[in-house]
């Protein structure tokens, strides 16, 4: 794992925040929690995540908690990269940007069929430096993607657990779309 200013404050706090066993208390506790560090400047990400990713977003572990189960993740996407439909495997996720900004599209699941799933596009939100969200199954589909076509975007994920796999979904016909299992890799810290 990656070693950073302010790591051991960021795992203390999130080790209180995820103390429970309600998604929806635990998001929003782990939601404020990343807010008020960002905003502090308690936290100074390792110099890698800021760097530019080639043809696809980076995904790099800084933690995972073998006690608790959570797992942190910075993702670095290079302008206008993103990505398809996809979900977060039934795992409750906070997402907080940390540099530059990211587009989210949240989708409803309104109908399953064997591998095909309908799915409707819900709201997007533009989030900025300090904006944190939460995703909680069954509302967890989703896309998220950098608008800006010069500048780097940084995000800092906190999974439930280990988030090595997801379900992403190709758009088949209006809002049909086939679901196809993905195993997720990380790259280099």
């Amino acid at each position: 794992m990656i070693d950073f200013p302010g790591k051991g404050e960021l795992i203390r706090r999130l080790d209180e925040a995820v103390d429970g066993d309600c998604s929806k208390a635990i998001t929003d506790c782990v939601r404020d929690t990343l807010c008020e560090l960002v905003d502090a400047g308690t936290v100074t990400l390792p110099e890698v995540v800021y760097e530019a990713p080639g043809e696809k977003y980076a995904r790099r572990e800084l933690h995972r908690d073998k006690e608790k189960g959570y797992s942190i993740m910075a993702m670095t996407w290079g302008p206008g990269q993103g990505t398809p439909v996809h979900d977060h495997s039934g795992m409750w996720c906070v997402e907080a940007v940390w540099a530059g900004q990211i587009e989210i599209v949240q989708y409803e699941l309104l109908e399953e069929s064997g591998d095909m799933a309908r799915l409707e596009p819900r709201t997007t939100t533009r989030a900025g430096v300090g904006s944190a969200g939460s995703l909680i199954p069954p509302h967890e589909y989703h896309t998220i993607c950098n608008p800006d076509d010069r500048e780097v975007a940084v995000t800092v994920h906190i999974y439930a657990g280990k988030m090595n796999r997801c379900c992403v979904f190709a758009q088949e016909s209006g809002n049909w779309y086939r679901r196809q299992e993905r195993t997720l890799s990380l790259d280099a810290a």
